[in-house]
């Protein structure tokens, strides 16, 4: 065990040295100044986490990935947000590269994983679509088939980067079965082929993160299905599984937590700091409940209750912390800056970039306990657990 602990603290130093000296200073300058990313900025990310061999985490060695122990990836994971780094873009790594590694072919994963690792694929993901949101079974986008291609026709929403995606993983209606979660297959689509466009949905900050994406007779080769028809379901339920832990980011909640205390600090003692203080040492002590939850199930076959408990502790975490960075942040806090546009921060330059970014995280933190699952559709799970 002592060997053991060695070689995970060892494995700490390397991962910290990457970020101090190997990691784009350009990134983690943008991110601590409270500018938004572009593709480019998370191309550089990416590239300089693969060039390390660090991009395939959660994928085995064989197919490029980084072949870590579930404490290394835990390591990994927490020390990339306390570094300020830029987050591992989910859909392509995090969600559909495991799924590729377990049941795509051997031509699916030679054609996609690669694009994966050398950024030239962005991913976004097709599940929720408009009246089928947290009833994702109820889906109707249909993939009917013609031949050697499936012809694709409907609608997906709230599709996050689809505006920078070139691929997007769908849940589809190949056909209908007395049982709603049956006859859903998961097929990749290309986003530049006829019939597939992109609306941008504009949020209350000047971003358009999220999408509407629709399909009017896309044709795709039946090639680009991932596994079995019919199964999609299943690969999706492995793929949430994934999702619902990725939203942990503990290393990212005790840095927020950090920056929190150092500028409760600066006020003066009275009864509102006294209030705040202690607002604070709660979500603390939540947040060491949640991080020793995930510590016992690491490395084991997790359930679906178990994940569903994890997402809504997290994502709740993830609220409680933001509200809370509203509050700290006083009047400042009205400063509703489009970050969208250059020079951003002159605009109210005595405003403090944590202030004017607090707003912004609070409202988007306000769709965790939806996005991936919602808390009603996660306690639903918990509770069949539960009574068997």
């Amino acid at each position: 065990m002592s060997n053991n602990l060695e070689q995970l603290d060892a494995f700490r130093d390397d991962v910290r040295q990457f970020f101090s000296s190997s990691y784009p200073k350009s990134v983690l300058d943008k991110i601590a100044s409270g500018q938004r990313l572009e593709k480019s900025d998370q191309i550089l990310s990416q590239q300089a986490l693969n060039a390390k061999g660090w991009l395939g985490v959660g994928w085995p060695k064989e197919d490029g990935g980084t072949g870590w122990s579930p404490a290394q990836r835990y390591i990994f994971d927490q020390e990339l947000d306390l570094a300020g780094a830029a987050p591992i873009i989910p859909m392509s790594v995090i969600y559909i590269g495991p799924i590729l590694c377990a049941f795509g072919t051997e031509q699916q994963k030679k054609h996609w994983l690669s694009g994966i690792l050398e950024s030239r694929d962005f991913w976004a993901q097709g599940y929720s679509e408009p009246e089928s949101g947290s009833d994702l079974a109820s889906l109707r986008l249909s993939a009917v088939r013609d031949g050697d291609d499936y012809v694709i026709n409907g609608t997906k929403i709230w599709t996050s980067g689809a505006h920078w995606a070139n691929w997007i993983f769908c849940l589809t209606r190949t056909s209908r079965e007395a049982r709603k979660q049956d006859g859903i297959s998961m097929i990749c689509v290309p986003m530049d082929v006829p019939g597939v466009t992109v609306h941008p949905i504009p949020l209350i900050d000047g971003s358009a993160e999220l999408n509407r994406v629709e399909f009017d007779n896309v044709r795709v080769p039946a090639h680009y299905r991932i596994g079995d028809e019919g199964r999609g379901w299943y690969y999706a339920n492995v793929l949430l599984k994934n999702e619902r832990l990725s939203y942990a980011h503990i290393g990212a909640k005790r840095r927020d937590i950090a920056r929190l205390k150092t500028r409760l600090s600066t006020w003066p003692q009275n009864a509102e700091k006294a209030a705040l203080t202690q607002r604070l040492a709660t979500i603390e002590a939540r947040l060491d409940v949640v991080e020793a939850a995930i510590l016992r199930v690491l490395g084991s076959d997790m359930e679906m209750a178990t994940a569903a408990f994890l997402k809504i502790a997290c994502t709740e975490c993830a609220q409680a912390i933001t509200a809370l960075a509203v509050d700290i942040a006083g009047p400042d806090r009205a400063a509703m800056l489009d970050r969208t546009q250059s020079g951003w921060a002159d605009a109210a330059p005595l405003v403090p970039p944590a202030s004017a970014i607090a707003p912004q995280s609070y409202f988007f933190e306000r769709a965790q306990t939806i996005y991936g699952g919602s808390t009603e559709v996660q306690k639903n799970i918990m509770w069949r657990a539960i009574s068997g």
